[in-house]
């Protein structure tokens, strides 16, 4: 399975920002033991290539490591060469989605506007990040998914695990969670990853349980 098809399936995309070397295998653990199969490292964080190379080699196909913040090409390639199997950005930049296409990897921009997502769209991205997503709810991506059918969104910005549910009814097809999930500075004791593991529990939950309920309708 490739890192859009685990975007899809598992739809919960923790974004985890300053993470240390010494902790952050033990928080991916955690984030797959509770169901979480897709992890987004941000690309401002110290040694992040180095954390992208070993988590890509201890977890193969198990879980898709990304990278995010990413706002230039030059970022954008540096990553997939250290082992990122998706690129997401806080913004659009049609050269960081052409080299992302040029070597195979997915591409998620941030758009803000209908306008913005049709030119990611026909840059080549296969999904878009809406950010910030609270700025403008949930019924906002219905009101787009209307005329844009075609366009992949990922909510990101303000999504916690009591309003999820919510953008995804209204056609989000994953979204992108933060410190709700992943408080990496937080992070330090056994006690501290199992509370993480069962809280990553929790969103996968929450995704299963409404999958289930739209199979039933």
């Amino acid at each position: 399975m490739n890192s859009l098809q685990h975007i899809l399936e598992s739809k919960v995309v923790p974004v985890i920002r300053q993470a240390q070397p010494e902790t952050i295998h033990s928080i991916v653990e955690a984030l797959y033991e509770g169901g979480i199969r897709t992890v987004e490292l941000t690309a401002e964080t110290p040694r992040i290539e180095y954390m992208i190379q070993t988590l890509a080699e201890k977890w193969k196909d198990k879980v898709s490591i990304g990278a995010g913040t990413v706002l230039d090409s030059e970022t954008a390639r540096n990553l997939i060469m250290a082992g990122a199997s998706f690129i997401v950005s806080p913004v659009l930049d049609e050269e960081t989605v052409k080299l992302c296409n040029r070597y195979g990897v997915p591409c998620i921009p941030g758009v803000f506007t209908p306008t913005e997502m049709l030119r990611a769209k026909v840059a080549g991205a296969p999904m878009v990040k809406l950010f910030p997503a609270s700025s403008l709810g949930p019924r906002h991506i219905k009101s787009i998914k209307g005329p844009l059918p075609q366009i992949s969104v990922m909510a990101t910005g303000g999504i916690d695990l009591h309003n999820m549910t919510e953008y995804l009814e209204n056609g989000a097809d994953a979204v992108g969670v933060g410190s709700q999930l992943v408080n990496s500075k937080s992070l330090r004791t056994h006690a501290d990853f199992e509370q993480l593991k069962e809280e990553a529990a929790r969103y996968t939950t929450n995704v299963q349980q409404k999958e289930s309920l739209l199979q039933n309708m």
